[in-house]
This record gives structure tokens, C-alpha cells and sequence, in this order.
């Protein structure tokens, strides 16, 4: 007895330890529903304005055949299905160019510091999302550049060597990797909801969309909604030929959201999914997760590796910091800026110089030019919250599943 009763006391501490291995850190783990305090993004609007290309939603039609250029029989192999579909980052402009990066470093210390200034533990549930959405993308971005022009990111995203494992962060003093913000924090804090996944870019054609503007609390669902409706109507995303219902291997590597799997999912996607693949999907019972692009999101690169120069056009990214600004009542509408204050540094944002490309990169920068033309004319015009001089705010859900997707 006494062994047995010593083999289940050790069985249950050694159970115990891999729970506090994946329970969410002391200082992430509280939310305050009634919180007036929100985080500005500014910086990382800078950024995304600068240098993100929004294509718009997907035609579903496959890209032209490629074409060997002239005197070679070389040609660059792209995945017809999905080469036009997905957001573009440029890449590019950080190629060899220090500013850039030092830039784009910055910003991400300036969020990483933005727990030392206030506790997230007094920001709301949504607030949090955003900041912790804006931090891992920024991040990523951050470890891209650093082995950009590499165009396969299959090993970075999903090797034993992936960029998501090391704990390159410092949160309240507590190291974390982007794994962890996302199997961890995000997990624990936000339950089963697989809305969550949509925001996590992954740097490749083939995952989530990564955004113009930066998310916040007031816009973090509304846009999380938006990714998913686009992923899930994309080539990317769904594809269903001959019987056969194929969707991304993103849904293969977030199964901690669908359980029963093929069930889950079906029901996941019939709350997004449009036309012909909404009525095959009625049909499907099995769901193959066998869609890859892991074709990093750069402008031009992924056609073939060009060098050459930019034609420059300033735009006001400058070094981040923090401040606190308290609100006219002197209480809870107090505000965390993560904002470019020395007007000394400057960052261009890169626009190619085309007397040095070949035509067929300039075609397909003319079409995805034209999808992003397209899709900007189909939004909505807004004022913004600067514009306004207020903080608006949006009736939240309660609980610690704040917005989650119910089935």
C-alpha cells in the first residue's frame, strides 16, 4: 500500500507539473470588464500602412502559368491556386537596410515594455486580445526580416528549429515565446475559440491575413471576423473538387480548437463559407487538411530574387516609446500611447523601381496593385478615433470567453 500510495502521490505531482507548465503566468491571468484604459497603436499603424498591401478578398481563380524568362529555361514554381491571394508585406525594404530593421525592433520593444508601464491585468479582455495579437505579429515580423530573402518558411514556421519556440520575449519580467502567447495565454484566456487563430499571422501566403492597420481593443473581433470570413473564402483556405473537401493544414496545426475534428470544423466553416464550396460543404463529411503556400508574404520576391533599388517616399516612422495620458476626468479613461516621438528617424516606405524588373513581376505587381485598389473602394469610410478625440467603446460580453464563438 505504501508503494502504491507513493507511485500515486508521485504520478499526481508529476500530472501537477505539466498542468503549472501550461497555466497562463500569474501577471496575465486578470482582466478588469470595466476598464477605461486603452492601448494607441500608432507605431504599429505606421508600419502596416506603410507596408502591408491589402489584395482584397479572393476571385477563387488560379494565377497564369509562369513563363521562362528569356535566354534561360528557368522559371519560378508558385502555387497557381493561392500565388495572388493573401495580404503582402514588403519585405523587401528591409533587405539589407539596418534603419528598417532598427525601426521595426522598436516598435516591438515599445510593446514588449507596455506591461511595465500598466498591469494588463487592468485592461479588459478585448483590450488584452489586441495587444497580444499586435505583439506576435510584430514580433514575427521582427525575426522575418532577420532571414528574409528566405522564401520557404515551411522549417521556420513548423521545424524543430521554428522561430514560434525560443522565448525571444520578455513580459513582465517573465520570458515567453510566441507559442506561448498563443498555447498559453491566448488558450487559457480565451477558451475554445478558433477566431483567435485568424489573427496570428504566420508570414506565409498560405495562413491568416496580416493586416493594414494595427488591432485594438475596440476593433479586435470585428476584424478577427473579417480574417476568417477571407481565409475560409480563399483558395488558401477551402478548395472542394470531385467530392473531395480540402481545407488548409492551418486547421491541422490549431486541432486544439475541433475535437471532433471533421464535426467541429464543418461547423466552424458553415458559419463563414460562400458559394459553391458553402453547398459542397453541406455534403462533406470528411475534411482533408492538405492545402500548403508556405511561400513567405513579400511583394515580388516570391517570383524570382531581383535586386535592384527603390524609389523612396518618406513616411513618419520614428523610434517607440510609451507615455501615459490621463484623461480629462483625471480617471478610468486613461490611455497607454505606444507612439514615434524623434522626428529624427525616419523610415521610407518602398516602392519598386520599375526600369528594373522583369515583366512578369511587374504584371503581377500591377494585379496585386489593382486588387488592393479594388478592395479599398469597397470600404467603408470611418473616422477614426484620433479624428474623433474620443475613445469609443462597444458593449462587451462577460466571462473570460469574452466574444468567443459559441456553437
Amino acid at each position: 500500500m505504501t508503494i502504491i500510495s507513493a507511485l500515486a502521490i508521485g504520478l499526481l505531482m508529476a500530472a501537477t507539473s505539466v498542468a503549472n507548465t501550461n497555466a497562463v503566468p500569474e501577471p496575465f491571468q486578470g482582466y478588469d470588464p470595466d476598464s477605461g484604459f486603452r492601448i494607441k497603436y500608432e507605431d504599429v499603424d505606421a508600419i502596416l500602412k506603410n507596408m502591408v498591401i491589402d489584395v482584397g478578398r479572393s476571385s477563387r481563380e488560379k494565377a497564369p502559368a509562369t513563363r521562362a524568362q528569356t535566354g534561360t529555361r528557368m522559371k519560378t514554381k508558385v502555387k497557381r491556386e493561392t500565388a495572388t491571394e493573401g495580404n503582402r508585406f514588403f519585405f523587401e525594404a528591409f533587405r539589407e537596410n539596418e534603419e528598417f530593421k532598427t525601426a521595426l525592433h522598436n516598435v516591438r520593444l515599445s510593446l514588449e515594455s507596455v506591461p511595465d508601464q500598466v498591469s494588463l491585468a487592468d485592461f479588459n479582455r478585448n483590450e488584452q486580445l489586441a495587444y497580444w495579437l499586435n505583439l506576435y505579429n510584430i514580433t514575427l515580423l521582427d525575426e522575418l526580416v532577420k532571414i528574409y530573402p528566405e522564401r520557404d518558411l515551411k522549417k521556420e514556421i513548423t521545424g524543430k528549429k521554428s522561430i514560434l519556440k525560443p522565448k525571444i520575449l520578455n513580459i513582465a519580467g517573465i520570458p515567453l515565446s510566441l507559442d506561448d502567447i498563443q498555447y498559453t495565454i491566448l488558450a487559457g484566456n480565451y477558451g475554445n475559440d478558433p477566431l483567435i487563430m485568424y489573427g496570428l499571422y504566420q508570414g506565409i501566403i498560405g495562413g491568416p491575413n496580416i493586416r493594414d492597420s494595427a488591432y485594438t481593443g475596440e476593433n479586435v473581433r470585428r476584424y478577427l471576423q473579417d480574417n476568417a470570413e477571407e481565409f475560409i473564402n480563399s483558395n488558401r483556405g477551402t478548395q472542394a473538387e470531385d467530392d473531395v473537401f480540402e481545407v488548409s493544414s492551418l486547421y491541422d496545426r490549431n486541432s486544439q480548437y475541433f475535437p471532433d475534428f471533421d464535426e467541429d470544423l464543418k461547423q466552424h466553416l458553415n458559419r463563414y463559407i460562400e458559394g459553391y464550396e458553402r453547398t459542397a460543404l453541406q455534403s462533406a463529411s470528411t475534411f482533408k487538411p492538405k492545402i500548403n503556400d508556405w511561400t513567405i508574404t513579400d511583394v515580388y520576391g516570391t517570383m524570382q530574387d531581383i535586386g535592384g533599388s527603390f524609389a523612396s517616399s518618406k513616411a513618419a516612422m520614428l523610434n517607440s516609446v510609451v507615455t501615459l495620458q490621463q484623461g480629462p476626468d483625471g480617471g478610468a479613461s486613461e490611455q497607454i500611447s505606444a507612439s514615434f516621438s524623434e522626428a529624427s528617424s525616419m523610415v521610407q516606405s518602398k516602392t519598386p523601381d520599375a526600369f528594373r524588373f522583369d515583366p512578369q513581376v511587374l504584371e503581377h505587381l500591377v494585379e496585386l496593385k489593382t486588387k488592393e485598389q479594388e478592395a479599398n473602394m469597397q470600404k467603408d469610410s470611418s473616422v477614426t478615433v484620433e479624428e474623433m478625440g474620443t475613445v469609443p467603446t462597444e458593449p462587451e460580453d462577460g466571462g473570460d470567453s469574452e466574444g468567443s464563438e459559441q456553437d
